[in-house]
């Protein structure tokens, strides 16, 4: 094994032993009976165990180059997510909090019942560890916000007024580990949150990361990190500003064909508001959801090379997750084909849910979007393991968010109004550009966040809230949506000019699995 190999390698193996649920989501095997330990020495070691990596790195033989740049920039990027340590003041009941992600990965864990005992049992110990990192966080005055404090606990709430007959964690033989370990420690957790947190949490007013130390300092490194650009916070700020003023005359010329106004507030204002554009029962979102996964999968043939991936499929998000929640995400397949793509969708009070926006959503989260893309690079025998499993957000959502356009092209949407749909995702993707920079970078209050998204998208208010909570749990991730569409479009008019045919252009896209911007520039034809 030659150096670059081996220290891909080592890099795989120390990532996913520093966040095991991470390796159960993305499918990768041999962490199934493992919890991360969050706390702060843990932390350091592992930086450690990446500046080493990196130092090893700057003199191995760089005869292939796109695993160089590709290890190169996850050992930098690692890094500094470790030194800015975001994550110790996002207390959530969001996607981005910790309660969250245990529930989406977890329940998915692979292996044995053994293993999968042995992990329940460690559970209550990484709650507690979880704990003293946020008051450790405390001691030193980086406080989460008052709001995600409130949140997170309302959600253990929800959990544990759950029946054991209905635990999420629930599987045969493991009754008791549940009820003796993980429920007593997340009520532990739960008053750690309300006694010790909650009365020191940040105002709605203070919930960016510049308003909390090292914030300032660390947020243009994580838009660095998330985007793979060297964009500005300001530049991208601008961009989203000036994509919010175009997507207006778009709404109204959709608008006028499925809603017969042109004017943007009205249009808006229905499709917010209207409750004939409702579901009325979670059933009817998962047939509108599974329906447009198999019409994309029939059509990939005209659009796509052929690919022998695993299938994708439909689920509903657990209750306790989903009220929090984000309308779907993607858990990819295992490793080792146990389990297929998932696309996990929220159904919870369906009369809230627009029809208008889940034929979007679907196409986004799994055919052509993320199930094909990541089932792609899982595929690729020939790629290092380390690249095969790899995600740089750019890269990844900016290809779900170009498959949204796509989809268009492919005549895959059903009606006008999902068209109407479609562009208002991408109206919620450019206010992700402004409020995110808005909060964490200007200092905006969480008001004028939803206030701006309320202004220029068609989400509801529930998530819209939704939205902006997790955007405050996780800053930065959310710009990776539009920078990377943007730049992927790009590329493709480029290899339109080239000669490339569209089915050559998205090879070439997916088949090296998940890259930097910049890497992926060097490889589309000038």
């Amino acid at each position: 094994m030659d150096t670059l190999a081996r220290l891909g390698h080592e890099y795989f193996q120390a990532h996913y032993a520093a966040d095991p649920f991470l390796a159960t989501v993305y499918g990768v095997g041999g962490f199934e009976a493992e919890v991360p330990d969050p706390s702060r020495a843990a932390a350091q070691a592992h930086r450690a165990k990446l500046a080493a990596l990196a130092a090893e790195l700057e003199s191995a033989d760089r005869t292939d180059p796109i695993s160089y740049a590709i290890l190169s920039r996850l050992l930098r990027d690692e890094q500094h997510a470790i030194d800015t340590a975001a994550d110790e003041v996002a207390v959530s009941a969001s996607t981005a909090g910790a309660f969250a992600q245990v529930i989406s990965s977890v329940p998915q864990t692979t292996g044995t019942a053994q293993t999968y005992r042995a992990r329940l049992t460690k559970l209550g110990g990484f709650f507690d560890g979880l704990l003293r990192r946020y008051l450790d966080a405390k001691d030193d005055g980086r406080f989460p916000t008052a709001l995600g404090v409130r949140q997170a606990i309302a959600q253990v709430d929800g959990y544990l007024a759950t029946p054991i007959e209905r635990d999420p964690f629930r599987r045969d033989g493991v009754a008791d580990v549940i009820e003796e370990g993980v429920r007593p420690a997340l009520r532990r957790y739960r008053t750690g949150l309300a006694e010790q947190l909650l009365p020191v949490g940040r105002d709605d007013e203070h919930v960016g990361l510049c308003h909390v130390p090292g914030g300032t300092e660390g947020y243009p490194g994580l838009v660095k990190a998330f985007t793979t650009t060297d964009l500005t916070p300001e530049e991208i700020h601008q961009i989203g500003l000036d994509l919010v003023a175009d997507l207006r005359d778009e709404f109204a010329e959709r608008g006028g064909r499925a809603l017969g106004t042109s004017d943007v507030a009205e249009i808006l204002h229905r499709l917010r508001d209207d409750p004939t554009l409702r579901f009325a029962t979670p059933g009817e979102i998962v047939d509108t959801v599974t329906d447009a996964l198999r019409r994309a999968e029939a059509a990939l043939p005209d659009w796509f090379e052929r690919y022998d991936i695993a299938p994708c499929v439909v689920r509903e998000m657990d209750p306790t997750e989903a009220e929090n929640a984000v309308l779907g995400y993607y858990v990819p397949p295992a490793g080792d084909g146990s389990r297929p793509g998932i696309h996990m969708i929220n159904t919870y009070r369906p009369e809230l849910r627009p029809r208008f926006e889940y034929e979007t959503l679907a196409f986004h989260e799994s055919v052509p979007g993320h199930h094909l893309q990541i089932a792609v690079g899982q595929s690729r025998d020939d790629l290092p393991t380390f690249r095969r499993f790899a995600s740089f957000h750019a890269h990844a959502e900016g290809w779900g968010l170009y498959t949204e356009r796509l989809c268009d092209e492919m005549g895959l949407y059903t009606s006008e109004l999902s068209r109407l749909g479609m562009v208002s995702f991408d109206a919620w993707r450019a206010c992700r550009l402004v409020v995110d920079t808005g909060m964490h970078h200007f200092g905006w209050s969480r008001a004028r966040a939803i206030a701006y998204m309320r202004e220029n998208s068609a989400l509801s208010e529930v998530n819209i809230t939704n939205e902006v909570d997790r955007y405050i749990a996780w800053p930065a991730q959310a710009l990776a949506y539009m920078i990377g569409r943007l730049r992927i479009q790009q590329l493709r008019e480029r290899a339109r000019g080239a000669g490339l045919d569209v089915r050559a252009f998205h090879h070439e896209v997916l088949a090296h699995g998940s890259l930097p911007l910049d890497t992926l520039d060097e490889l589309i034809p000038a």
